[in-house]
């Protein structure tokens, strides 16, 4: 039968479709996961990669073998974690996925307090689009997503934890930043910087965009919040960014200024998610509740959701 490191190797190597990258994530030399993989093959009387010179593919027999192998895996370190509950609770480590359109000023506020509260707990962290972070979480390599509400999947238990308003971002010389409450009418015709599709906030400002008449940009699709501000600062557009983002980035820079939009003010849902069944679900669900008491303290600009 495979060793579970057999196993932990072709994943790596399905994941990677590299030796040499494979390798330095499994902490081993390059010739030691080889002789492994083949092996492996050896055992199944299977070929389950095709090697060249230039480059690595995974047979179909390979890669079904290896998504079966994730599932098994998860469940080896679920057993682990079973373990350990309930001797220390929100301890030790949790892998955490987080969208990349919030991971880096969301985390630093609340990151110093949960460690102050729970120093054993570790933290993990992977950033990434909301559908490869949900693949991930399924497949058992992410235990836990801090990510835009709603979710769909059976299988998967939600918590949120704050509503987050969007901000008009305009030039410091744009007729909208000397106003104080911009008009949603003011942005029918303006030029809309977002996030490239695939992230929810680019599906969130499209429709803002379709329901004042704006016209969302699909020439400068950006891949990070502080590319959006750039461009905004060299006037090739306005943008909707979320408050928090705001705080963090906006209101110390010079060349952009953020203002509320009239009428109800769009936000969006920020929660956790897991899966139902994880061990460790318990823990999850009292880890929001940690968080939601560290923003009331930390975060004035969301509305926190018990």
């Amino acid at each position: 039968m495979p060793t579970l490191q057999q196993l932990r190797y072709l994943v790596l190597l399905d994941e990677t479709l590299h030796f040499g990258r494979a390798a330095d994530r499994a902490h081993v030399t390059q010739p030691t996961l080889s002789a492994q993989l083949a092996a492996l093959e050896a055992k199944l009387g299977l070929q389950l990669v095709e090697r060249s010179r230039s480059r690595v593919l995974m047979t179909p027999e390979g890669h079904e073998i290896a998504t079966r192998a994730r599932r098994i895996l998860r469940e080896v370190d679920e057993i682990a974690e079973l373990s350990n509950r309930g001797r220390q609770p929100l301890g030790g480590t949790i892998r955490v996925g987080v969208v990349a359109s919030l991971g880096s000023y969301f985390l630093p506020l609340v990151i110093p307090d949960l460690h102050a509260s729970h120093p054993s707990l570790r933290l993990y962290v992977r950033e990434g689009v909301s559908a490869d972070l949900m693949t991930r979480l399924d497949e058992g390599t992410l235990d836990l997503l801090f990510i835009p509400l709603p979710v769909r999947g059976s299988e998967l238990e939600t918590a949120r934890l704050f509503r987050e308003p969007l901000l008009a971002v305009a030039p410091n010389d744009h007729p909208l930043a000397q106003l104080a409450i911009v008009p949603r009418e003011r942005l029918r015709g303006e030029t809309i910087l977002s996030l490239e599709p695939g992230h929810k906030l680019h599906e969130q400002v499209s429709q803002i965009c379709a329901d004042t008449g704006a016209e969302i940009s699909l020439d400068y699709g950006a891949t990070s919040l502080d590319t959006i501000r750039q461009m905004v600062g060299m006037g090739l557009g306005l943008s909707l960014l979320p408050a928090l983002y705001v705080r963090s980035e906006v209101q110390p820079n010079r060349l952009v200024t953020a203002r509320p939009l009239s009428g109800p003010q769009p936000f969006r849902t920020v929660g956790m998610v897991w899966r139902r069944r994880a061990p460790r679900a318990e823990e999850y669900a009292e880890l929001a509740q940690v968080l939601r008491r560290i923003l009331r303290d930390t975060a004035p600009e969301v509305t926190v959701i018990d």
